[in-house]
């Protein structure tokens, strides 16, 4: 079985530094899922799914929850586009995976259920889908289903915390901004440099990891999927990243396409909770009024 590494590195920002406990091991085997835990997901996924039919729309941009980022002041960890019309499937997601038994980052295809099988607590989760309104939505769908031009902004080396302005390195949500700008931007080639000119011009704003202590830089020497010789000094002096993640891409969009729509699919307990709208879903999965709760058998 393939080993797949999803998402952005910054857990160390709050781990203990006495202690190597709860540092991610990015290419050791996931702890197999129950068959309560499979039977759940999938429950997840078909309501994610009926979400997406009922949208009317055939790509959207899609982010899971996956480490717990609470410490941060992030839910979500990893995104990339579902698409209807996927070779792979109806609603599969296109987005940069780090093959841990090939060694490098690819472009991978995923089944929506098997998406949503890759976060870190099955029994607890999230999913965030922002839809481009009808006249912005086909330039992207033409670009993420361009194997060609997806490949094209595939960086040759991945860094789990990569600079979201460096070609050094990439991570899986830095590739779907870049794929998002090519679209987005209509350049007529995928090229990261371009495209990263473009977000820049857009004002594109990366999350900024404040780890608040500079020791904390020095335990990235302990993972190799970590680096920070892409990052700037005085970054590195004041002990923090910049990098792309879910929540400075939806925030992009929002800001940048009228119209934009987000809806957001949580799970917890015995329920799922679909929230439509830009403010977040309760902490918790806890349902709002016009949210929808539907329970999980």
């Amino acid at each position: 079985m393939v080993r797949l590494v999803a998402g952005v590195w910054i857990a160390l920002a709050a781990a203990p530094l006495t202690s190597q406990a709860g540092l991610p091991r990015f290419c050791d085997q996931p702890a197999a899922l129950t068959a309560a835990q499979q039977a759940r997901l999938l429950r997840v996924s078909a309501v994610v799914k009926d979400v997406l039919e009922r949208s009317g729309q055939s790509v959207a941009l899609v982010s899971r929850t996956g480490l717990d980022l609470g410490r941060l002041g992030l839910r979500y960890s990893h995104s990339g586009f579902t698409l209807r019309h996927s070779a792979n499937g109806p609603w599969s997601v296109r987005q940069l995976y780090y093959a841990c038994d090939a060694g490098q980052p690819k472009v991978f295809d995923q089944g929506l259920s098997g998406f949503l099988f890759g976060t870190d607590n099955p029994d607890s989760g999230a999913l965030s889908l922002v839809f481009l309104p009808p006249d912005a939505a086909p330039p992207l769908e033409r670009t993420v289903l361009d194997t060609r031009q997806a490949l094209a902004l595939l960086g040759p080396t991945y860094s789990a915390n990569a600079h979201a302005w460096s070609l050094r390195f990439q991570n899986c949500n830095q590739w779907t901004v870049e794929l998002l700008a090519v679209a987005q931007g209509g350049l007529a080639e995928a090229d990261r440099s371009a495209a990263q000119d473009w977000l820049r011009l857009q004002r594109y704003t990366p999350t900024v990891i404040d780890l608040g202590f500079a020791p904390l830089l020095w335990l990235s020497t302990l993972s190799p999927w970590v680096h920070t010789d892409d990052h700037p000094a005085d970054d590195l002096q004041a002990a923090r990243f910049q990098i792309s993640m879910p929540a400075s891409i939806e925030a992009f969009v929002r800001d940048q396409v009228p119209g934009a729509t987000r809806v957001e699919v949580c799970h917890a307990g015995q329920r799922v909770v679909v929230h439509h709208g830009w403010t977040p879903v309760g902490d918790g999965c806890t349902p709002s009024d016009g949210d929808t709760v539907l329970a999980l058998d």
